[in-house]
């Protein structure tokens, strides 16, 4: 299957989940199941943007009184020639034309004289934003400055899509997990990758299983899940250790990518069980491991999220790269502006090169030398 159909096809697989209502501090980083509008006008009353003096007619004027921010407002409307020493943000009495900031006033006694233009420094109720129009849209993901916004507005909490929960099962009789490996060993480098890209996806992990490579073992991880998505990293190819696909047919499982034409991550495949719940399986070399994440892993979390599409990201690269003949290739770079220099270090089992990069430029077989679209890394 070509690239882009295959992250195509892993959208198309799932709709988004359920919606829970959550305190806003608890909504960072998930996505909106229905519009947030404003419950209040912003700002909520006339109000003075500067320290400085409300004032009333033409000046000078003299001071009757003070107004501060979450104080009481002036007890009547300001008459021609009057005014009251304010702070940013107090309500401006009725009958104010503008307000004097501090710096620019000259005071004598309890007068204060000055030249400023009519309605300056006076931020009317609603101008902002009126009362229930919409701030934030169904399926926009909340940053701290949403999250923000949505408070401003009066909200405590928030209507969103749960985070899809993703268990882990890593397989290899091969695999190390700490120190230095032993001959004819390797350290397992996808466990430790893993979690920043389910993290950057929306997700969240739902627990890590270390299989040795046995199709029972796969089996029960499998079924026995709780989580909305398993991840198989290894056991995704056809050699006499790789025993996914038929642990998958043997379970009924819809295969709907079976292989994707890109370099490296070819041997990836995305299947959904009898129950709904997805598999994705991802090959063992770690940087082919990370390429399969981005083209089918990240676009199924980031839909079952309920995460708008990202527009495409471009940049032009600043060195020669040969496309693959047939399929899509993947090239680790760093980004500097609207251009992106290739990192090298980049054969399918080794993680150097990402590790250096910040995105992966996506060069399609007809790739003519012109921009190429760019998968931001997990940071």
């Amino acid at each position: 299957m070509h690239w882009a159909e295959a992250r195509q096809t892993a959208r198309d697989a799932v709709k988004p989940l359920e919606s829970v209502e959550l305190p806003l501090a608890d909504a960072l980083g998930m996505a909106l199941a229905s519009p947030v509008r404003a419950l209040v006008a912003l700002p909520g009353h006339d109000n003075s943007a500067m320290d400085g003096y409300a004032v009333a007619g033409p000046g000078p004027w003299t001071v009757a009184g003070a107004v501060r921010a979450g104080g009481a407002p002036h007890p009547s409307p300001l008459t021609p020639g009057t005014a009251v020493e304010i702070a940013t943000g107090a309500p401006v009495p009725p009958g104010t034309r503008a307000v004097l900031p501090v710096e620019h006033a000259v005071h004598k006694g309890r007068r204060v004289a000055g030249t400023v233009p009519d309605g300056k420094h006076v931020r009317r109720r609603g101008e902002d934003c009126p009362e229930g129009r919409e701030l934030l849209g169904t399926a926009t993901t909340m940053t701290a400055a949403g999250l923000g916004a949505a408070a401003q507005a009066g909200h405590d909490t928030l209507l969103v899509h749960r985070r899809p929960r993703v268990a882990v099962v890593v397989t290899g009789d091969e695999l190390e997990t700490s120190g230095r490996p032993r001959p004819g060993r390797v350290r397992d480098a996808i466990g430790p990758m893993l979690p920043g890209l389910l993290r950057a996806s929306g997700a969240e992990e739902h627990g890590l299983t270390r299989l040795a490579d046995r199709p029972d073992g796969l089996t029960e991880a499998l079924t026995e899940s709780e989580a909305d998505v398993v991840v198989v990293c290894g056991a995704t190819s056809a050699g006499p250790a790789d025993h996914l696909r038929g642990v998958l047919r043997a379970l009924r499982a819809e295969v709907r990518v079976s292989g994707v034409a890109c370099r490296p991550g070819h041997p990836q495949l995305l299947a959904v069980l009898l129950d709904g719940r997805c598999v994705v399986g991802l090959p063992g070399n770690p940087f082919a491991a990370l390429a399969a994440g981005l083209t089918l892993l990240q676009p199924l979390l980031t839909t079952l999220g309920g995460h708008r599409v990202p527009s495409p990201l471009t940049a032009r690269l600043t060195s020669p790269v040969t496309p693959h003949a047939e399929d899509t290739k993947l090239v680790a770079v760093t980004r500097s502006g609207a251009t992106a220099t290739p990192t090298g270090h980049d054969r399918p089992g080794s993680l150097w090169g990402a590790a250096l990069a910040d995105a992966l430029a996506v060069l399609p077989p007809d790739w003519d030398g012109a921009e190429a679209e760019l998968l931001p890394l997990p940071r």
